[in-house]
């Protein structure tokens, strides 16, 4: 990668052996795998048994987990927050691990639609909840650096699975709840 990003620092027109650009394509290398490191990481080396049986069957929720990660199509950030729930079924997830499952799939190469929806099958997978909800709200840098540039756009998605998606007071429970403390 490294070759490759002072390739493109010369393609750009800069001068590559710069005082300021001599360590750059071996800083950006090393940021972009950091950036993508969620390729190498499961859902089960993330959730490390951290499962665990619980008489609570209330909702849980997880709000504003902060989140990045770099548009598939431009190769620029979108930043944001994640908000996650879910109503367990005799088992309850380790709290770190929601966020951490959060992190896996957002240093990803994405769009935030998949990234919404593979938190929220992530979520039902290991915790087999009655249901779970996702919501991501993320400013894109693709957005806003280029293209139309608005600055103040910002994009939500949702991913409602069980009885999120069945059941209207559920649901609605939910982005109540998300509202409160804003």
């Amino acid at each position: 990668m490294e070759k490759l990003y002072k390739q493109i620092i010369s393609d750009i027109g800069e001068d590559v052996e710069r005082q300021g650009l001599v360590d750059t394509p071996k800083r950006a290398a090393k940021a972009m795998s950091f950036l993508t490191s969620g390729y190498g990481e499961s859902l089960d080396d993330i959730v490390n048994g951290a499962v665990f049986d619980s008489a609570a069957d209330d909702m849980v929720i997880v709000k504003n987990i902060e989140l990045y990660s770099m548009c598939e199509h431009h190769l620029l950030p979108f930043i944001g927050k994640c908000h996650v729930a879910y109503l367990p079924d005799g088992k309850v997830l380790g709290l770190s691990k929601v966020a951490r499952i959060v992190d896996m799939y957002a240093r990803r190469l994405q769009i935030q639609e998949q990234l919404t929806t593979e938190i929220a099958d992530s979520i039902l997978q290991v915790t087999e909840a009655k249901g779970v909800a996702v919501v991501v709200e993320a400013q894109h840098l693709c957005m806003m650096m280029r293209g139309v540039e608005k600055q103040n756009s910002q994009m939500t998605t949702s991913s409602m699975l069980g009885q999120f998606r069945h059941n209207s007071e559920t649901r609605a429970e939910f982005l109540s709840l998300l509202r409160m403390g804003q």
